[in-house]
């Protein structure tokens, strides 16, 4: 485990190495789990103020969705995470002409309409960050990848020789600061010298 600030950080992150295979995995994380993607309180609003501007990209299977269940829905398990359809896939998600499994945030991101990339979750993943129970200032940063799911991303990211924590760059840093993002790096070639 690696300590900076009050997060503890999974060895794994700085040890393995990753990179999305697309055209293998179809962009399936958006669509195998039990539950939709995890939200932070933050992006409840950015959801329900940003509809508009994402639901022109939205399929009509997610329209109908997020009509039902609502712009978020509350998870027992995880929380606030976004609706799916029929428990599968992310009702914000759209197959592209691949058939590639999108974001729909992500679009209109990528287009110029939003400033708000998507939710952090996915873009951090395969990080996924938990609470501590005893004390709710503390968090977990694990590495968590779906074992057949990213088995083509684990061997891209060895093939490429890339880490996990250099493949997730600008998600780490948008959720925790450039100083954390730096603080890790220099760990991670400290660790690598030894």
């Amino acid at each position: 485990m690696i300590a900076i600030d009050n997060k503890l950080i999974s060895d794994h992150i700085i040890e393995e190495q990753f990179v999305c295979d697309l055209s293998k995995c179809k962009g399936g994380c958006c669509e195998d789990g039990d539950a939709g993607a995890p939200l932070e309180l933050n992006e409840l609003d950015e959801l329900i103020s940003n509809y508009n501007i994402i639901e022109p990209y939205l399929t009509e299977a997610g329209k109908t969705a997020i009509e039902k269940l609502g712009k978020y829905t509350y998870d027992t398990t995880y929380g606030w995470v976004t609706p799916t359809i029929r428990g599968e896939m992310c009702a914000y998600g759209f197959r592209d002409d691949k058939g590639i499994l999108k974001c729909s945030i992500e679009q209109a991101y990528n287009d110029g309409k939003l400033s708000w990339k998507k939710p952090i979750s996915c873009h951090l993943f395969p990080i996924r960050i938990k609470k501590s129970r005893q004390d709710p200032d503390l968090e977990y940063v694990n590495y968590e990848p779906r074992e057949d799911l990213c088995k083509a991303a684990c061997n891209l990211g060895k093939k490429l020789k890339v880490p996990v924590y250099i493949f997730l760059k600008e998600s780490i840093i948008r959720k925790y600061g450039e100083e954390f993002y730096e603080a890790l790096a220099a760990t991670a070639e400290h660790i690598g010298k030894d």
